[in-house]
């Protein structure tokens, strides 16, 4: 008979730390991605046509879609409006400290 060998318990996952910097980046990106959110829906994305729509269902799920946009055109390099925001953030932090 084969004994079983005990195994050797891996180490707990460590994530990569996250900067300071890093952290109001993401912060400014998803300001910008929830601003260009705003104005896709302002300009008439997402709403619902005349013939073929899709229903309750598709009014339900497009301002998930109009945000995942957004969020693909700040990836994309939005309107720079990201950047503004985290040098003005990131001065206002260094200031603090």
């Amino acid at each position: 008979m084969n004994p079983v060998l005990p195994v050797s318990p891996r180490p707990p996952f460590q994530p990569a730390p996250v900067s300071a910097d890093d952290k109001l980046r993401e912060a400014a990106k998803e300001l910008e991605a929830t601003f260009l959110s705003e104005m896709l829906k302002s300009a008439g994305l997402g709403e619902l046509s005349e013939t073929f729509g899709g229903g309750p269902g598709e009014e339900q799920f497009a301002s998930f879609l109009r945000l995942e946009q957004a969020r693909a055109m700040v990836e994309a390099g939005g309107i720079g409006l990201a950047e503004t925001l985290f040098e003005a953030m990131k001065e206002r932090a260094d200031g603090a400290v």
